[in-house]
C-alpha cells in the first residue's frame, strides 16, 4: 500500500468514524510517524478547539453578567438558585483561565460584547425593560470574577 493510500485511508476515517480516527491520530503521533498524519483534518479538529474554550468562557461570562445584573436591579427576587449560579459560572471561568492562561488577555477583549449580550438576557429574562439596565457595563472584571462581590 502506498503512503497516499494509508493518508487517504486515515482522512476517510475522519468522516466514518471520528473516535477510530483520534485513536489512528494519537497512535501515529506516539509513533512520531508524521509522515502518515492528516494534517488537515488535524488541523481543523485543534483550531476547533482553540474556538470551543473561547466560545465556552464567553457563555459562561454571559450567565455570570446577567446574574449579577438581575441582582443589581431585582435584588428584591434574589434567590439561592441566582447565587449558586454566581458562584459556579464564576468557579468555571477561572477554571477556564487556569487551564488556559492566554485567555486573560481575550477575556479582556471580549468583557464588553459579553455584556452587551448579558444585558440583553437580563431584560428578557426579567422582563425588565432594556433601558433598566446601563449601556455602559457598571461591573469591573476584577468584581465579576470577586468570589465576595454578590454572592451572600
Amino acid at each position: 500500500m502506498t503512503m497516499v493510500t494509508e493518508i487517504n485511508q486515515i482522512s476517510s476515517l475522519y468522516e466514518q468514524d471520528f473516535c477510530l480516527w483520534i485513536e489512528t491520530t494519537v497512535k501515529l503521533l506516539k509513533e512520531r510517524n508524521l509522515k502518515q498524519l492528516d494534517y488537515d483534518n488535524l488541523i481543523e479538529e485543534i483550531e476547533g478547539m482553540g474556538r470551543s474554550e473561547r466560545r465556552e468562557l464567553e457563555n459562561r461570562l454571559i450567565v455570570l453578567i446577567m446574574h449579577l445584573l438581575k441582582c443589581k436591579y431585582q435584588a428584591h427576587k434574589l434567590s439561592q438558585s441566582w447565587i449558586i449560579t454566581i458562584k459556579e459560572q464564576r468557579r468555571q471561568v477561572k477554571k477556564i483561565l487556569k487551564n488556559s492562561p492566554s485567555l486573560r488577555s481575550y477575556l479582556d477583549n471580549i468583557i464588553s460584547e459579553c455584556y452587551h449580550s448579558a444585558r440583553f438576557e437580563a431584560s428578557e429574562e426579567t422582563k425588565l425593560n432594556l433601558v433598566t439596565f446601563p449601556e455602559i457595563n457598571p461591573f469591573s472584571l476584577a468584581e465579576i470574577l470577586n468570589d465576595e462581590f454578590f454572592s451572600t
